[in-house]
């Protein structure tokens, strides 16, 4: 089972609000593409339930483009900051496990994003639940966002990680990852309770729960790891060319599942 516990206080020290700007570029490709994700299907004045949803960066930028969003997060701490930042939206925020839904209504929402739970849920019947439950509380017709990190991707990086943080990282730890997507931290530091699905595992676990896919795409595509060269070309058109290649790309199976996070769109049957 996913020890919450652990999950919550990674995130209790992790500066999750400043992730995007500590990316750098890496963090403004992934806001930018995952803005424009949004914006395509999502529209104006729906109802949203970021879920999982941290500190509110997405929350924030849906609701200056006129939707009503209410933010929920297993965080409190990140909860709190988002209230402090509030000052234009009043967004509603609660403090939430994804498991468990019903402060919400059956289909209150328009739309759900579900950008950050997947990381964490290493049991198949927590990640069913959690895939109902967002169900539950859509509309008919309504539409889930959610992001996941790939198996490749996400094994791959352990590597990395095991290189720069050893404490993290074992060989049994390592060859469970790359058996079955999970991974659990050794050590109380950095990223935990990992689960690393590969893009078939997602749409099945979507598709057995009451949901239609739109798409399953790459979010920030083939410009990871480029992106402090992309937004230094000084080339205004080259610039959007590139941004519109990694857009169009970004469905292809292999970028889906070597180009870090990635995302389900689907609605609800």
């Amino acid at each position: 089972m996913t020890d919450f516990g652990r999950v919550q206080d990674y995130y209790n020290h992790f500066p999750e609000e400043r992730r995007l700007q500590l990316m750098g570029d890496s963090g403004k490709l992934e806001f930018e593409m995952s803005m424009r994700i949004f914006r395509k299907y999502v529209g104006t004045g729906k109802t949203i339930l970021d879920l999982g949803g941290g500190a509110g960066v997405y929350s924030f930028a849906l609701a200056a483009d006129g939707n009503k969003v209410t933010l929920a997060d297993l965080s409190p701490r990140l909860i709190e900051v988002a209230k402090q930042a509030d000052t234009e939206h009043v967004l509603q925020c609660d403090v939430v496990n994804a498991l468990n839904l019903e402060i919400y209504e059956d289909g209150q929402f328009d739309v759900v994003l579900l950008m950050g739970p997947l990381y964490h849920l290493l049991e198949a019947s927590e990640r069913e639940q959690c895939v109902r439950e967002c169900r539950r509380v859509l509309k008919k017709g309504g539409q889930i966002f959610a992001a996941f990190i790939p198996y490749l991707s996400g094994s791959i990086a352990l590597v990395d990680r095991y290189i720069n943080h050893p404490e993290q990282v074992d060989v049994a730890n390592l060859h469970e990852c790359f058996e079955s997507g999970r991974f659990v931290n050794n050590a109380d530091s950095g990223f935990q309770e990992g689960y690393y699905p590969t893009s078939k595992e997602i749409t099945v676990l979507f598709a057995e729960n009451g949901f239609e896919k739109i798409t399953v795409r790459s979010i920030r595509g083939f410009g990871i790891e480029r992106e402090e060269m992309i937004y230094g070309i000084e080339d205004e058109a080259m610039r959007e060319e590139i941004f519109s290649w990694i857009d169009a790309t970004a469905e292809d199976e292999s970028i889906v599942n070597m180009c870090s996070h990635a995302m389900y769109v689907g609605k609800k049957n």
